[in-house]
């Protein structure tokens, strides 16, 4: 029997409230889409019809196409993300996302000088961890707004033309950004501040997850389901690759216009979903135009975000549109020593070629045996032809760091990375 899955709505932010929330993202999926999966996707013949809600039926292939063709451009919700990926919580880290720089950085002291509490890479990585409500609203490709709301705290990433306001309610921080200077246009707000927050909602994970499937994947539409209140159609994704730690995705469908309304992603090893992003309430209606503008609050801490990228880009000595994401993840590249991919689909395994040196042994004395145990405490021991090194697992990656200190990480089994470290040697 096909789940029905109501959701329990939320009220929705109101006209007055504080501006502290939301986010700049593209909520259409794009056509192209449609073509690469219905193209390469393992198709099988399954049908959506019976149950409740009760809904025509449509084939997989169908709804991909449905999915790739809306071009919903105008809503507002409430968007809840839970995250349980099994990453370890560290002595006085504050759990996983401390760990990755999370939380209120930037503040300590009281000085958020840098804007870094509201710089949107500072938020990205909250998310990885626990649960997470977003309000979230688009009028088209110029108007986006996103907030996280966490207990007293909220943040905000609002985009109106070229103007991108981040703020932190925290730290009392606001970061200001225009489209001046990039790439000679004036007229469109900097790409790189909106595209932080990317895959928080149901749609950019359900298109990641479409241009992901090939011909390793098994698509069908399992029954229906009722989300934030609409009818919707559930397409299954499944890996048929065994070394996959990834059990199945699953998408809710807006059989109306198409609009993914739910991500769910739940590990082979079974237990609670590692990924579960979906809608609590949605409208399709144009949003008030006042949900859009931004004004910082009394005494909020003003940061120039045009200043902070040209003085990072004269530091750099590098000038240019490609300056930033790009020429970034190339260095970073280059310092890891290469990164390379090797599988396809869902076992595909990154990896960074060692230098020689490894992680610490746990023996003997002092800072090197200390690291060392505690690296053993959270990591398995392998060998293999490659030599040996360490596993170090979540409920969905895994990660390999051999003694020469190269690395092979991958949504796969312990043993598929062994292999792979193995055919490199």
């Amino acid at each position: 029997m096909p789940r029905n899955e109501p959701t329990e709505r939320t009220d929705e932010w109101g006209e007055g409230r504080s501006p502290k929330r939301r986010k700049a993202v593209r909520y259409a999926v794009p056509v192209a889409v449609a073509g690469v999966a219905a193209a390469t996707i393992g198709l099988v013949p399954a049908f959506a019809g019976s149950g409740s809600p009760d809904l025509p039926k449509i084939s997989a292939q169908d709804l991909i196409a449905k999915i790739a063709s809306s071009d919903v451009q105008q809503l507002s919700g409430t968007v809840r993300v839970t995250t349980d990926l099994g990453l370890p919580s560290l002595p006085g880290m504050g759990g996983a996302a401390g760990s990755f720089g999370g939380g209120r950085g930037g503040e300590q002291g009281g000085k958020s000088d840098d804007g870094a509490s509201a710089a949107p890479q500072s938020k990205l990585m909250e998310l990885a961890s626990g649960a997470h409500t977003l309000r979230v609203a688009a009028d088209g490709p110029d108007k986006q707004r996103v907030s996280i709301v966490d207990k007293a705290a909220e943040y905000s990433l609002v985009h109106n033309g070229k103007e991108v306001w981040a703020y932190d309610s925290g730290s009392n921080t606001a970061v200001h950004s225009t489209g001046a200077g990039r790439h000679g246009d004036r007229h469109h707000a900097p790409k790189d501040l909106p595209g932080d927050l990317k895959n928080a909602t149901p749609q950019d994970l359900a298109k990641q997850a479409l241009k992901a499937a090939g011909d390793t994947t098994s698509v069908t539409v399992d029954g229906t389901a009722k989300v934030a209140g609409r009818d919707a159609y559930q397409l299954l994704i499944k890996p048929k690759q065994a070394a996959s730690t990834v059990g199945s995705i699953r998408v809710a469908v807006d059989a109306a216009n198409g609009t993914p309304l739910k991500f769910t992603l739940t590990p082979k090893s079974g237990g609670p979903a590692a990924v579960d992003v979906g809608y609590t309430n949605v409208d399709f209606a144009k949003p008030d135009a006042g949900l859009f503008s931004f004004t910082p609050p009394k005494g909020a801490k003003v940061v120039d975000g045009d200043k902070q990228r040209a003085k990072a880009e004269r530091e750099h000595g590098k000038q240019g549109k490609d300056f930033g994401a790009r020429k970034g993840a190339e260095e970073f590249k280059k310092g890891l020593g290469g990164l390379n991919v090797v599988g396809k689909g869902w076992t595909s395994i990154a990896t960074i070629k060692g230098t020689g040196s490894g992680l610490p042994s746990g023996k003997g004395q002092g800072a090197g045996g200390d690291a060392g145990k505690f690296l053993d405490s959270l990591g398995d021991k392998v060998s293999g032809s490659f030599g040996s090194g360490r596993v170090f697992s979540t409920r969905l990656v895994n990660a390999l760091i051999t003694d020469n200190g190269t690395v092979y990480v991958g949504a796969v089994d312990k043993q598929a990375l062994i292999d792979a470290a193995d055919a490199a040697k």
